[in-house]
């Protein structure tokens, strides 16, 4: 049986998609929500989930949450005498979900997708995947969680429209802009922060508390602050329903009192909501869109129930968020809407998903800025959110007199200096001996659905070649299989320049100009050279409006435009 899993910051759920919906599935407790918790006392005793963020008052040194914040890192929690890397916290979650299913569904579970935020780099999306295997489950897929909102709503809404997906949850935030056109679901952008969610916000009210009643933070023992966040969660949510709230919490057997309003609320939280603007505006520029451009705003994750971020977004889209579906919900149903598309369901089978790099891809180069050289710039070959099946190539050049090799770095991220980026492999291929900038060397990246990156590169005097094909957090596919995954792509590693179409099309333009004079002459090349930089950029989609807009061009100049 395949599952649909949202693993969350605070809370996480589990679904499947059967009898031609998808269907959440209730844990041990009779509810969908499972808090994302774990405590070891002692003995060993395990606790997870609502047990565990019990104990948790009780004993917070034993206990551990949002540790989905450091997945991928070398972060260690000591519980019970034994140390735990969050990918170990977040199996036992998961393994905790797999079992629910088990005893629901009544037949065992052994294939999952499991939701991460869009802004996950390629170390947090494998740590999730090792965390899946730990608990047991081969994991079929990662997909983003507002993609997965994303299916949820527009297989509710059935309407081709235009999204802009908000997704805060309790440590993550994840805007995603994506297009249904039955039936395809396009995502355009991705953009995020993975150190906002919830708990800041939480945070916030304790810190305010503290401030206003006259209270060191260090001063309160662990019990204390575990008893003030509980208490500041629940004056959070009460925000839903009244416009004032009295936080109380008693502190070395004395009680304090904060009465507070949500417009002071909402003033103090002003810092958080700024961040969250910025990935907004991010992803729309990327996208090429503006906010009149589209057509819903959905909230998802369980962040979005407070009037304070819904206010925010209401005020900067000019109208109101769609909430058709539960924000705490949607996720896990659009996880198990992913599985009944793998498992060609005929309810959904007909739709089609497909996605964009929500991070930038490239290699380390050294700069010549005219004065001096510089080494360890980043060089961009595939950029964040280009729609991906995708090939590009760079030419590099050697950077030394008798440089005898190139070393490729692979690397993921935004950051304009190489070492602030991930590394995800290197490549070291020979090269001759001579003059710096003598040899030259192509790189081309090839990225497809499957999270699988082939990186090859070629020296162009020696007809020498290398490659190294990595294989992302969702990639299960044997190197046979990833193999032949390449191979159906190698259409995509011919230079756009070399199609016949793209080249007739240049040899024409080259050949009227030759005919041609004075301001026809002018107009052609200008033309033609538009057409050339959509070439370099290589952006099929683009390249094919360019084209036909040249075609067109040529076809007036020669013809007339009766043509």
């Amino acid at each position: 049986m395949l599952i649909g899993i949202d693993l969350g910051t605070t809370n996480s759920l589990v679904a499947c998609f059967r009898n031609g919906k998808a269907e959440l599935i209730p844990n041990r407790l009779g509810s969908f929500l499972t808090p994302s918790v774990v405590s070891v006392d002692g003995n060993g005793t395990l606790y997870v989930g609502e047990s565990a963020r019990e104990r948790a008052m009780l004993h917070p040194l034993e206990s551990a949450s949002v540790f989905k914040r450091s997945m991928g890192t070398e972060r260690e929690y000591d519980l019970g005498g034994r140390r735990f890397g969050a990918e170990e916290l977040s199996s036992l979650v998961l393994r905790s979900l797999k079992e629910d299913a088990e005893i629901y569904l009544g037949e065992p579970v052994t294939d999952a997708i499991i939701s991460v935020p869009a802004y996950f780099n390629d170390m947090q999306r494998k740590a999730t995947k090792r965390a899946g295997e730990l608990a047991g489950l081969n994991v079929m897929r990662i997909i983003n969680e507002p993609t997965a909102a994303a299916i949820a709503h527009g297989m509710a809404e059935q309407n081709d429209a235009r999204y802009l997906v908000f997704d805060l949850g309790g440590g993550t935030f994840d805007v995603s802009i994506l297009e249904l056109y039955s039936p395809i679901m396009e995502v355009h952008a991705i953009a995020g922060d993975n150190f906002i969610g919830g708990e800041d916000f939480t945070t916030l009210l304790c810190n305010l508390f503290l401030e206003k009643c006259g209270i060191a933070p260090e001063s309160l023992d662990l019990r204390t602050r575990s008893e003030l966040r509980k208490n500041a969660e629940s004056c959070k949510c009460a925000f839903s329903h009244t416009d004032h709230i009295i936080m109380c919490c008693t502190i070395e057997g004395r009680p304090y009192v904060m009465p507070l309003s949500i417009e002071e609320y909402e003033q103090a939280c002003a810092p958080l909501l700024d961040r969250l603007r910025r990935p907004v505006e991010r992803s729309l520029r990327d996208a090429g869109v503006s906010l009149e451009d589209i057509d819903q705003v959905v909230l998802v994750g369980g962040a979005t129930r407070s009037p304070v971020v819904r206010r925010f977004v209401a005020r900067m889209f000019k109208r109101v968020p769609s909430m058709r579906i539960d924000p705490d919900r949607a996720v896990a149903i659009g996880a198990a809407l992913q599985c009944g598309m793998k498992s060609r369901d005929r309810e959904i089978q007909e739709v089609v998903l497909t996605d964009v790099c929500p991070f930038t891809l490239g290699t380390e180069v050294m700069v010549d800025n005219g004065m001096f050289e510089e080494a360890g710039h980043y060089l961009p070959i595939i950029e964040r959110n280009t729609v991906i099946p995708v090939s590009r190539t760079q030419t590099v050049y050697t950077a030394h007199d008798n440089q005898t090799r190139v070393n490729v770095k692979i690397l993921q991220g935004e950051s304009r200096m190489a070492q602030n980026n991930l590394l995800l492999g290197e490549i070291t291929i020979p090269v001759p001996a001579g003059p710096k900038g003598k040899e030259a060397v192509d790189i081309t990246y090839t990225y497809d659905v499957n999270a699988l990156l082939e990186v090859d590169v070629f020296v162009h005097s020696t007809k020498v070649r290398r490659k190294i094909l990595i294989q992302g957090s969702g990639s299960r596919l044997s190197d046979a299989e990833a193999a032949e995954r390449m191979e159906k792509l190698q259409y995509l590693k011919q230079n756009p320049r070399d199609e016949e179409p793209n080249r007739l099309l240049l040899l024409r333009g080259e050949r009227m100009y030759e005919e041609s004079t004075a301001d026809a002459r002018i107009a052609i090349d200008r033309a033609v050279m538009e057409f050339e930089r959509a070439l370099k950029r290589q952006d099929r989609g683009e390249i094919e409006r360019a084209r036909k807009k040249l075609e067109k061009f040529l076809n007036d100049m020669e013809f007339g435009s009766g043509q």
